[in-house]
């Protein structure tokens, strides 16, 4: 990239030109963020004679910081004297020079990675007799703790109401101790040990405030509090800071990320400027419009309406799936007609609330032979907690597979190391691992027998359960297991983590509806079959994310799914304004992702938790300003699917149950997705809480709940439980 200003717009050369003082750029999706900074730097170092070395540029990836060497390299002489980086990579520079000011901590100092620091806190916690539920509260408390600038006894003091917080301050204490010890600082550590050097020996922070006169800071709204107090500190000489961020794409508060930082820095930073920039350069006219429909919802935002003089292009699509299998198969066909029209795969990505959406397409994907990768996260059977059940099953089939023996038997933690294993083993050499723990030999043991003894029993219980149906067996095995436990709801990972348990209930239930008569080998030779991605050459691959992992990233064709309530937006965040807003911006982000196609689709019900329940439309659908995808009336086994460019073509794969020109936002007729049939339909005002109805599949059951359009009635049956039915088709019998 050569230095060109004439290559900016208006609203980019207004702020660049603005070198003494505070400066805000509040810049909109595929605005030329990146492009702004760059020009800056060069123009401070080309027009304005600033030395490289009194520069400071500030990112949140370390990819950024390197483009950004390499763009200001490419305007620039002496562009290496920049210094470029993330907050921690900074922080870490400062502290490898300074640290010695903070006694006992030596230059040669530890960094721990996760593990390391996951090892201590298991370790201190263990010392306090705590198990693994302590030790997942204490990692929580200790990073909000070091993500923001007050003294631990404060923050203990704020959180006094929390659950275990005296011992969680006692393990924090042995874990920062044991820290101190070893010389080491995890990684939290490299951003709060600099806020303590900064206030606590003045000379270094002069030092460093004396030599950045600016600082440009990018992705400003997913500053944390003590990201922000490094910057006000580093900018106390000169006050000459450059701060580019968009309110609308703060996604990460869950990390602690404070998009408030923008509106404090009016306040924050006297005379400062405050620059927009609305010119968008990434999509089509149809889109921006979208993205803008959208994020106005939002109170918590500054007042910005991106534009763009890009050509027109085509209207994003809403498609009105009948079920998860619907929506990906026409996800999957509309990306094979878009291939046969010059797209490539790597143009396209496929983008979720949670990863947990992520097996019904790639089931789909592997049908249609669409090569395809998972980006930020692993293919669903090959996600740890999704291979920890695959493989305590598979013990239930083979009892010599030792692989899956050693993987799981201290998932939960039951304190099995790999020198308690090496003594089981020896017990009998010819015999497996798991013929060992259930053997009585084991028994004379005292010290093993009291390790192994809880698996054996519950392991022992499940066998005693009959293998059909499979869903139960899996459900049960968990529930006896106590697998559910190993994960805290309150976690973001952990919720992930959860929800993808239930969609692998929902999977097994899927697979023996279509498979009745299969056993439970039959069903693990499937997933492992299906879960196989043989390389494709050529072509690359479409992407599949969640959300939260694609920011920064474009692509010329986005299909966004999974649009319903409780997922998108995600059900913690119903009844919270600011987290509903947070869920807004994500929407936002997920739009301004494409460049040329945009399609978003739902689900009328969907396998979720372990059951089949029916989904109502996401609020956002109804901000987009757009209509349902319009469907043909399905015939047998056909449903009309639109294509890229709004025509409509027949599928012959897909689901035969898709509904017929609905209106998405019309409750009634959004449930009412069952296959329409020439048949009149019945009257459902017969049908009352607390009748007795028979079915001729799932039996007598009770009414106990019918939704206020009388469509839709919750019955629980008294050999299956609790099913939601369309009342208008469901060949129901009153008995009483």
């Amino acid at each position: 990239m050569n230095y060109d200003l004439s290559t900016l717009n208006e609203q980019q050369l207004a702020p660049l030109k603005v070198t003494e003082g505070a400066v805000l750029v509040t810049a909109g999706a595929g605005s030329g963020k990146t492009r702004l900074l760059t020009h800056r730097i060069a123009y401070l170092i080309k027009e304005k004679g600033v030395s490289p070395y009194n520069i400071l540029a500030i990112t949140f990836t370390n990819k950024a910081a390197g483009e950004m060497k390499t763009r200001v390299a490419e305007m620039v002489d002496g562009a290496d004297r920049v210094w470029v980086s993330t907050f921690h990579s900074m922080c870490a520079k400062i502290l490898r020079m300074d640290i010695e000011s903070m006694p006992p901590f030596t230059k040669d100092f530890s960094i721990y990675s996760e593990s390391d620091s996951e090892k201590v806190l298991k370790e201190v916690c263990a010392n306090r007799g705590g198990d693994d539920k302590l030790k997942k509260n204490v990692a929580f408390h200790l990073s909000n703790w070091k993500n923001g600038t007050i003294a631990l006894s404060d923050y203990l003091l704020l959180n006094k109401n929390a659950e275990d917080i005296e011992k969680v301050g006692a393990c924090i204490n042995d874990y920062q101790e044991k820290l101190k010890k070893n010389n080491a600082l995890d990684f939290d550590d490299l951003l709060c040990k600099t806020y303590q050097l900064f206030k606590t020996c003045p000379q270094v922070l002069d030092y460093y405030a004396n030599r950045f006169q600016y600082i440009l800071v990018d992705e400003f709204q997913d500053t944390n509090a003590i990201q922000y107090d490094l910057v006000k500190l580093l900018a106390s000489r000169y006050g000459n800071v450059f701060a580019v961020g968009d309110e609308d794409q703060c996604i990460y508060s869950w990390r602690g990320a404070n998009f408030k930082n923008i509106f404090n820095f009016k306040n924050d930073f006297s005379s400062s400027q405050v620059f927009k920039l609305e010119q968008n350069y990434r999509s089509s006219p149809q889109i921006i419009t979208v993205a803008n429909n959208v994020i106005k919802n939002n109170r918590a935002r500054l007042d910005k309406v991106m534009f763009t003089n890009k050509e027109s292009g085509k209207v994003p699509q809403i498609y009105n799936a009948y079920d998860e299998r619907d929506e990906a198969l026409f996800v999957a066909q509309n990306i094979s007609r878009l291939i046969l029209q010059g797209y490539s795969y790597d143009d396209m990505a496929v983008l979720m609330r949670m990863n947990a959406l992520s097996r019904s397409l790639e089931e789909s994907f592997l049908s249609y032979n669409i090569p395809h990768r998972i980006f930020g996260g692993f293919k669903f059977y090959e996600r740890v907690e999704i291979r920890n059940l695959i493989a305590y099953l598979r013990l239930f089939v083979n009892p010599k597979d030792d692989v899956s023996f050693t993987r799981i038997i201290n998932f939960p933690k039951r304190g099995i190391g790999d020198g308690t294993i090496a003594k089981l083993q020896s017990i009998e050499p010819n015999l497996s691992l798991l013929e060992n723990c259930l053997s009585r030999e084991l028994e004379y043991e005292s010290a093993l027998y009291r390790k192994f003894q809880p698996f054996k029993e519950a392991f022992l219980q499940v066998v005693e359960e009959n293998q059909k149906p499979l869903s139960k067996f899996v459900e049960k095995m968990i529930k006896t297991f106590d697998i559910r436990s190993a994960y805290n709801p309150k976690d973001e990972e952990d919720l992930n983590r959860l929800m993808n348990i239930e969609q692998f209930v929902s999977s097994v239930k899927e697979y023996e509806a279509l498979n009745p008569e299969a056993t439970l080998g039959d069903f693990l030779e499937n997933i492992t079959l299906s879960s196989e991605n043989d390389e494709i050459g050529g072509g690359g691959a479409v992407t599949i994310a969640t959300v939260h992992a694609v920011k920064g990233l474009e692509f010329k064709v986005v299909f966004i799914v999974g649009l319903e309530e409780g997922i998108f937006p995600i059900s913690r965040a119903l009844n919270s304004t600011s987290e509903l807003e947070e869920e807004r911006r994500l929407m936002y982000v997920a739009i301004t992702r494409a460049e040329e196609v945009l399609f978003m689709s739902q689900c009328s019900k969907r396998y979720l938790y372990g059951g089949s329940q029916y989904q109502m439309p996401s609020r956002f659908t109804r901000e987009l300003g757009l209509l349902s995808v319009q469907e043909k009336k399905p015939q047998a086994k056909q449903t009309f699917v639109s294509d890229a460019f709004g025509n409509g073509n027949v599928g012959n794969n897909l689901n035969a149950y898709s509904s017929a020109s609905q209106n998405l936002f019309n409750h009634s007729e959004f449930m009412n997705n069952e296959k329409k049939t020439e048949k009149e339909e019945k009257d459902i005002s017969i049908y009352k809480v607390g009748q007795r109805v028979e079915h001729p599949k799932y039996g007598e059951g009770e009414i106990v709940d019918i939704t206020p359009d009388g469509l839709v009635g919750d019955i629980v049956f008294d050999d299956f439980g609790k099913k939601s039915l369309m009342l208008n088709l469901a060949p129901l019998e009153i008995i009483d």
